[in-house]
């Protein structure tokens, strides 16, 4: 009986060292990890580091790219491949708002797209999916361009 009991004590003492009794995250630490995540994966644009950026990419992602639907991290990466060439970033982005499902399993976090003089161009949102512990990965991405129009009088 003293095995089993050494045996019982062994099991508890690993899985706690790994984490599997640890208490899970609240709703602000899911944020704020998925806000760090968003702005890790905007730094690779400034950073012009493409591997970065792709890794950040689930493989089944879907990104939204005018009229056309750019699925998979290959095509992606592929499409993207081109804002990463030049020595300098063509945006930036960074989040405004995240929110995470109370599951602590889908994020979505959104912001402004600036130009590289500053000016607001766009606003993105995009879903992330934790696929690991600790991991998040966009699963959907849109831009959608702001009207630099006047407004009309009323």
């Amino acid at each position: 009986m003293g095995r089993l009991k050494n045996a019982v004590a062994a099991l508890w003492i690993g899985l706690f060292a790994f984490g599997a009794l640890a208490a899970p995250l609240t709703n602000a630490e899911l944020k704020q990890q998925v806000t760090d995540t968003e702005r890790a994966f905007a730094a690779t644009m400034k950073a012009r580091d493409h591997a970065g950026f792709t890794s950040f990419v689930s493989e089944e992602a879907v990104f939204f790219s005018g009229p056309a639907r750019l699925r998979g991290k290959d095509a992606i990466a592929k499409a993207w491949k081109p804002f990463y060439d030049k020595s300098a970033a063509p945006f930036s982005w960074e989040p405004e708002e995240v929110e995470v499902l109370d599951s602590g399993t889908l994020a979505i976090s959104s912001g402004p797209v600036y130009n590289p003089s500053g000016k607001l161009i766009a606003r993105f949102s995009s879903i992330w999916r934790l696929e690991a512990p600790g991991t998040w990965r966009v699963v959907f991405d849109r831009g959608t361009d702001v009207c630099d129009c006047k407004k009309a009088a009323p």
